[in-house]
């Protein structure tokens, strides 16, 4: 069996990676979301999984949505709160989520500071639904969900 060589990305500079492209979120107008940025860390094939960042902005959002894989995340910067399933949570640095399979989910940032997370997911992983409009009656019975949405 050949020796693999390691690979290394350094950070270039606080929430950056050497050679590791800052991306769009999401295609503009694919789907609801405010001031979001992605990195994608690590993709290998001898990984089932992909590790990524996203950033949000102070008083921004991700996209209300959900997907058959779970999702395995660490916050690693700011603070704001997230939607998992029908619960609201404040979340900081360090707070680790995870998000069951077809939970809806969304993350926002306080107005104050970006809230960056690293994001651990499967490699090949099914296409992130909306919620339609019987989905959103239903989220919003719960007022705090109601109040913590943004589609």
């Amino acid at each position: 069996m050949a020796a693999t060589r390691a690979k290394t990305k350094r950070s270039a500079r606080g929430y950056t990676w050497e050679d590791v492209e800052v991306l769009a979120y999401k295609a503009e107008g694919a789907a609801p979301f405010k001031d979001v940025t992605r990195q994608v860390l690590f993709r290998d094939p001898h990984l089932a999984a992909e590790w990524r960042y996203f950033e949000v902005a102070p008083g921004g959002h991700t996209t209300l949505e959900r997907h058959r894989h779970v999702h395995a995340v660490m916050v690693i910067r700011g603070r704001g709160a997230c939607l998992v399933g029908d619960e609201v949570h404040p979340i900081g640095p360090h707070d680790l989520i995870t998000v069951p399979p077809l939970a809806w989910h969304q993350f926002r940032a306080t107005q104050n500071e970006p809230l960056g997370f690293l994001c651990l997911v499967n490699a090949e992983r099914d296409r992130p639904e909306l919620p339609g409009p019987a989905d959103l009656q239903s989220l919003r019975q719960n007022p705090r969900v109601a109040d913590f949405i943004r589609v």
